[in-house]
């Protein structure tokens, strides 16, 4: 069944490949987005993501499967770990489309309690769908949970959204960081 609704789903890049990476599953995207159409009628999927130059193909392969990527350019850490922090490009296109009437309601894929903010500021505005926690719930921020917003765990879906195990070497997705 296809929803009628016209909503927006903002994609924290980094925090959904290491949330479903941390629950020890690997996540199909094409199923990923038809699911966010069926079962949140999100038309407009934006994934923001730090560009690292070695990933064009994961980038390619996303945007086939209807995500718009939203780039940022990484800088690295102290220790030489990958920074790509998105979360105020996120919050600043969340904010755009609510006063633009862009879309009916968002949907927040994250499990980071620095958008509780921009999840009440939603709420009040009767923009806000729901919470896709990429993480386990014990590890989903309790400052999201605060909101009292709906929020729904991934890994709930691993049956549907999953890749399914095939023989070493014959899988076909694509890997990469989003950081």
């Amino acid at each position: 069944m296809v929803s009628e609704e016209k909503n927006y789903a903002y994609i924290d890049g980094a925090n959904l490949h290491k949330g479903v990476q941390d629950t020890g599953w690997i996540l199909d995207y094409k199923k990923f987005r038809i699911w966010l159409k069926e079962k949140y009628g999100v038309v407009q999927a934006y994934v923001f993501i730090g560009f690292i130059s070695k990933n064009k193909d994961l980038y390619t392969y996303l945007q086939e499967c209807g995500f718009v990527l939203v780039y940022k350019d990484i800088t690295y850490g102290s220790n030489g770990s990958i920074k790509g922090n998105c979360d105020a490009d996120l919050v600043l296109r969340v904010t755009r489309d609510a006063y633009e009437n862009n879309c009916e309601k968002a949907v927040l894929v994250s499990s980071d309690g620095d958008y509780a903010g921009l999840v009440k500021f939603l709420q009040e505005k009767d923009k806000f769908r729901a919470i896709l926690s990429p993480s386990l719930p014990e590890k989903c921020s309790i400052l999201l949970k605060r909101t009292d917003a709906t929020i729904s765990y991934l890994i709930d879906q691993k049956g549907t959204l999953g890749i399914k195990e095939k023989a070493p070497g014959k899988d076909e997705t694509l890997q990469g960081s989003f950081s």
